[in-house]
């Protein structure tokens, strides 16, 4: 696959797949350009290299109905003021009028399809929307990384259809988040609620990784199957069988694996004050609900003396305040250190940001599942 960068699209019609699923308020504002300026790159570059554009995303879930409160009309609006270019805005992705639309443009200018999602095509990757789709343009680009791990028409459906290629955000996105040629040592930062959710990752990261700090309620499962008490706190037993095969399979490939050794405890993860406890001596009738001090002393040893940090997934009930405290440290403590940081899923990006500490990690990741669906497969 040739790169963007290296392709002659002059006087082509180039269909790219973005991702404007930006946040809207009550009166339809856009309250959040960011995923907007992040395509910037590639719709400029294509735009420079003499093309017409034709822009295609998703916004929100309207499950194959027009909602009116989900148009991409206000983007439009937003690109009209951001870009010298002359843009159109086409009431459908599809048909006649679409079409119509993407052979009248002229080089250097843009048309925006509406919301690929008023179909029901879009997200069963149905072949026949795929093919109305590829009418558009002669050449796509597939610059969406927050979906590109979900089979759909605009991207799955697209790439069989047309000669294709990845924009610069997919580019950028692949190369930082692929760790075989990162730096060791390599420390993974693994949380989040369940053990299931993090399988396939772990079992990758155990191959490339020097070290794994497991926080949050799926640290509990990996607890329990080390025979410590956990009492209230969220478990998955069906999943005991595979803590104990991922602990043994780091261990062969000496990968250090680390779980909380202290927490903090509540009754109820609304109240305002925890407690300490010994991670595996949890007093019946409460809940780990976050990391504790001696915890993030050993997360600090080997973050500062990491080259690479990967994290996925908060340590704590972060939704309440009280027990985000052990996150933010060790957002801190990423932050400070000398590491080249990943940081991907939408929850963990949220914590760092709330910890205004995002110019301060090296790499972002757009898409939460898309990041994690990367790190477990590549």
């Amino acid at each position: 696959m040739e790169k963007l960068q290296d392709l002659d699209l002059l006087d082509k019609r180039v269909l790219i797949r973005v991702d404007f699923n930006v946040p809207l308020n009550e009166m339809l504002k856009i309250t959040s350009e960011k995923r907007i300026e992040e395509a910037m790159p590639t719709i400029q570059l294509v735009l420079q290299k003499g093309a017409k554009v034709i822009l295609c995303s998703h916004l929100g879930r309207p499950n194959g109905e027009v909602v009116e409160s989900l148009s991409l009309a206000p983007v439009y609006e937003y690109l009209k003021q951001r870009l010298s270019a002359k843009i159109y805005f086409a009431n459908d992705c599809i048909g006649k009028e679409a079409v119509e639309m993407s052979n009248n443009l002229q080089n250097g200018e843009i048309l925006l399809l509406e919301n690929l999602r008023f179909h029901k095509g879009e997200e069963s990757n149905d072949v026949k929307f795929a093919k109305e789709l590829s009418k558009l343009g002669d050449f796509f680009v597939n610059d969406a990384f927050g979906t590109s791990h979900r089979k759909h028409a605009s991207n799955a459906g697209l790439e069989s259809l047309m000669p294709f290629t990845y924009g610069l955000l997919m580019e950028r996105e692949m190369e930082m988040l692929n760790l075989n040629d990162k730096k060791h040592p390599i420390v993974a930062i693994l949380g989040g609620a369940k053990v299931s959710d993090k399988i396939e990752l772990i079992s990758n990261l155990i191959n490339k990784v020097d070290t794994i700090l497991v926080g949050g309620a799926m640290a509990f499962t990996f607890i329990k199957a080390l025979s410590g008490s956990v009492a209230n706190s969220l478990v998955e037993d069906e999943k005991i069988d595979v803590a104990l095969k991922i602990m043994e399979k780091a261990k062969e490939k000496g990968v250090n694996f680390i779980l909380p050794s202290d927490v903090v405890i509540s009754k109820d993860i609304d109240l305002k004050k925890g407690k300490k406890s010994n991670a595996f001596l949890i007093p019946s009738g409460f809940m780990g609900v976050d990391i504790g001090k001696k915890t993030i002393k050993a997360f600090a040893k080997e973050i500062k003396n990491a080259e690479t940090i990967v994290w996925n997934g908060p340590l704590g009930v972060v939704e309440n305040d009280c027990f985000a405290k052990g996150s933010i440290k060790v957002a801190k403590l990423v932050a400070k250190s000398k590491a080249f940081s990943i940081v991907g899923g939408g929850d963990t990006i949220m914590l760092i940001e709330r910890a205004r500490l995002a110019d301060k990690i090296s790499f972002i990741s757009t898409g939460g599942g898309a990041s994690l669906h990367y790190l477990q497969n590549h």
